[in-house]
Parts: C-alpha cells; structure tokens; sequence
C-alpha cells in the first residue's frame, strides 16, 4: 500500500508540474468574443513622429488613432528616437514588452550614418498592465557582433521549448567578405541580458534582409508550426516547425503584383474567432503606408488577397513599421481609459495674458511665444488620485505630469505610486480672480493652489489680490 500510495503521489507532482508548464508556456491568446486590436507604430521621421504611437481596431481592418493622434511612450535614451517596434506579451498574461530600434533619422543621424555606424542597441520598455510602462532602458544586442554597425528592426517569440524567447533583429556587419543586413538572434527572459547572438537568417550573395516577423499557426492550418514573412528584396514567406530550425522557402508575394520594389515591413495580425490572417505591408515606394493582404493559410503564397479599395481604414496618422496586439477584453478595457482622445490645452495666464504654462528642462513655468511650442501643450487627464479632479500630462512627454514638490512644480514620470498621484492632481474650481476662467486647488494641500511667482509655477496659499490673479488660468485649445 505504501509503494502504491508513493506512486499516486508521484503521478500527482508529475501532473501538477506538467500542468504548471503548460499554464506558464502557452501564449495568452484574445478569445472569440474580444474583439479589439492595438497597433504599436511610428509615425514618420523627425523627433516626434519617431516615438510610440498607438491605434485601436475593433475588426482588424479599420484603425482610429489614441491619445487623439499624439504619442504614447517618448524614448529618453540612446538617440531619443524610436523606429520598428514590436509588442512582446509573457506567456501568462503578466507583463508585457515594447522592444524598439534605437534610431532619429533627421535629428541627429542621416540614412548613410544610420547603416554604417549607428546605435547596437535597442530601445526597452516594461510593463504588468499594458498602460503604465517603465522608464525605458537600453539593450546592447550587436555589440559582440563582429563588425556590428547597428541593430534594426527588434522581433520577439515565446519558444515553449527552451521557456524563454528568441529575440531577433536585423544587424549590419561584414562576413565572409560581404557587408549587408543579415538577421541575428539570441535567447531572453527579461529583455535586459541576452546570450551572445547568433547568426539567424543570411541571403545568398549580397542580398541583405532587414525586416522579418513570424507567427505560431494552428495545428491543422498548412504544413507549417511557424511561418515568417521578410522583406528581403521581396516579401518571401517561409515554414518551419521550430523557431531556430530547418526553414523551407515558400514562395513570395510577387505573384498577387506585391513585389519588394513596392513593400516592406511585413507585420503579421490574426482575426479573432476565425481562421484568418492579415499580413499588414507599408507601400514605402508609393508613400501610400500600411495596407493589409488576407489569407487563410499563411504559408500559400497564392492565397493571398490583396483588399478591395475602401475595405480598410488605417485612420488618421500615417502608421509606419510596427507590431498587432490581439487584446483580451481586460486589455481593452484598460488601454481605451488610459488613452482616450482627450483635447491638448494650454493654460494661459490670467495678469500676464501672452504667457503660458509650459515646461523646459522639465522644470514649469509660465512663458512668452509658446503658440507653436509643444512644451505649453497638455491633456487634463482624469485626475490620478481622485474622481472631479484633474491632472496635466505633457502632449510631447506622455507620462509625465505636472507635480508639486516642496511646492515646487516640475514635469515628472509617473511613477505610479500614491504620493506621486496626490501631488500631481487638482481641483478644478472657478478662478479667484475671475469666475469666468479656472483655478487649481490642490488635491492633498487643499489651501494651496497653483500659482506662478517670478514667472515659475509654485503650490502656494493665496490670500491678496496679486495672489488671486497669479493663481487664475484660462483653459485653451
């Protein structure tokens, strides 16, 4: 009785742990009935349209833009500048990665000095909810390539075999002579340390590859466990049944008219609750942006379809390389209050009416000619500590608020902890010296309110005339 007991109870821990693996390995997936869709993209070249932006669908093929068009997520390292970036989501659902190039075209690097000598590194950001994101880090990648001269492109996938992700990425470098793009990998559990990277994908001759993606496909959907589209002088797809095995060219899309002289940056979608696939292409050579082809089975390259016109919207800003996240209703629900299309205001003072608040060197101020200037441009958010109040995110540093400290005022990351959000939220109420304009009260020293003093914005008590008109503001698009 005693071995036959000992043997249930190994039968018992080897079931559990063959269920924990299973629980921790297999990619939270949006069921049927979640219909929503985010895109992470960029929008362009220049410093503020090469940042994170982010659009939602609620059928995969007509997008409307966040945040009311503006940014989400501003890259504060390397060269202050993101470009390609990818969605990554743990296997249980319980964080979640944005992986960037690291890379300004026109603020501060041309494209010659970007392929020849540009940053190894990638762009980080983190987070447990899908809204509030870390401050973002850098990750060095090509640095242990030889001849490494940048890193392009970021890709990740859960590999269930080895329980940790292949992260890959296209990297510049001389081998065997011949200096183009090549693809590189290396395995990650935590986007902050890497293994020493590998050689992934290498086109014969000269013919360099920059952008690939893959996706996992169904069991019973094609010959084909993983099937990747890259744009390496055509959009080719290929079919393995391991991530880092035997791949077996399949064919491209030049034979529905697609041919890598008109597209590039291939970004993979599934429809939720059918057995349909969107592979997105930016029309780079006709200027024309993202357009999607559908299929039904990913590795048959002549079962694709390229879309009627006026069958897809992709909304009002332009999306260039990017990454779709199929969200669960959680996901949804979390990401649409977090980034409404709330209005950019100014705030303008009331005794000085030329200036306006803004911050500069993230210190706050009230300031002359600011009309054009993003820094005197901010969204009231739905106040972070409380419901009837207020608190001003920054529309070109999204994610920092405007926060009393020693009641000073600074532009500061959310840090998401409750003294931040204390410090950083207002009472709206009609303005003391003018009813027909707004004050701020603040909300954890409620006899004090936002005023400017010497032209800088303080946390003070008001109780003279001068005080009253320092402290009143005119809310203004």
């Amino acid at each position: 009785m005693a071995r036959l007991l000992g043997r249930l109870a190994a039968i018992l821990v080897a079931a559990c742990l063959l269920f924990t693996s299973q629980a921790l390995t297999t990619p939270e997936r949006a069921a049927a009935a979640d219909p929503g869709y985010l895109m992470v993209h960029f929008t362009g070249e220049g410093s503020t349209n090469q940042q994170m932006y982010l659009s939602h669908s609620t059928d995969g093929l007509h997008w409307n833009d966040l945040n009311g068009g503006g940014m989400v997520l501003r890259s504060t390292v390397g060269t202050k500048g993101v470009r390609d970036p990818a969605f990554v989501r743990s296997p249980d659902g319980s964080k979640y990665w944005i992986i960037a190039t690291d890379l300004c075209i026109g603020c501060g690097q041309s494209w010659g000095d970007a392929q020849t000598n540009a940053s190894r590194n990638l762009v980080v950001w983190e987070s447990t909810d899908l809204v509030t994101w870390s401050q973002p880090w850098l990750l060095n990648v090509a640095g242990a390539i030889p001849d490494g001269r940048n890193a392009w492109a970021p890709e990740a996938i859960w590999d269930p075999a080895t329980n940790d992700y292949v992260l890959y990425w296209a990297t510049n470098a001389t081998l065997n002579g011949v200096l183009k793009h090549r693809i590189y990998y290396a395995r990650t559990s935590d986007f902050r340390t890497i293994t020493t990277p590998q050689l992934y994908i290498d086109r014969p001759g000269t013919q360099g590859i920059i952008d690939t993606q893959i996706i996992e496909v169904p069991t019973g959907v094609g010959n084909y466990r993983y099937v990747r589209a890259s744009g390496d002088g055509q959009i080719t797809l290929e079919g393995s049944n391991s991530i880092l095995g035997t791949w077996t060219d399949l064919g491209n899309l030049s034979g529905i008219g697609l041919t890598g002289s008109q597209v590039e940056g291939p970004m993979w979608m599934k429809f939720n609750g059918s057995n349909k696939w969107a592979l997105y292409l930016d029309q780079y050579a006709s200027n024309g942006g993202y357009m999607p082809v559908t299929t039904t089975d990913p590795s048959n390259p002549s079962a694709y379809q390229v879309p009627a016109s006026g069958s897809y919207d992709m909304g009002g800003t332009k999306k260039r390389h990017g990454w779709i996240m199929n969200l669960t209703a959680a996901e949804e629900s979390r990401v649409l209050a977090r980034w409404p299309n709330t209005t950019a205001n100014r705030l303008q003072s009331f005794n000085f009416q030329d200036r306006y608040v803004r911050h500069t060197n993230f210190d706050v101020r009230i300031d002359q000619n600011v009309s054009t200037s993003q820094d005197s441009q901010f969204r009231m958010r739905t106040g972070l500590a409380g419901t009837g109040t207020v608190s001003f995110e920054s529309v070109n540093f999204p994610g920092y608020f405007l926060r009393h400290s020693a009641f000073d005022f600074q532009l500061v990351y959310n840090d998401g902890t409750t003294q931040f959000a204390q410090d950083a939220t207002f009472r709206r109420v009609a303005g003391l010296a003018d009813a027909t304009w707004s004050s701020f009260q603040s909300y954890n020293y409620p006899d004090r309110y936002i005023r400017h003093y010497a032209y800088e914005l303080k946390l003070d008590p008001i109780t003279t005339a001068t005080g009253r008109s320092d402290a009143t503001f005119r809310v203004t698009s």
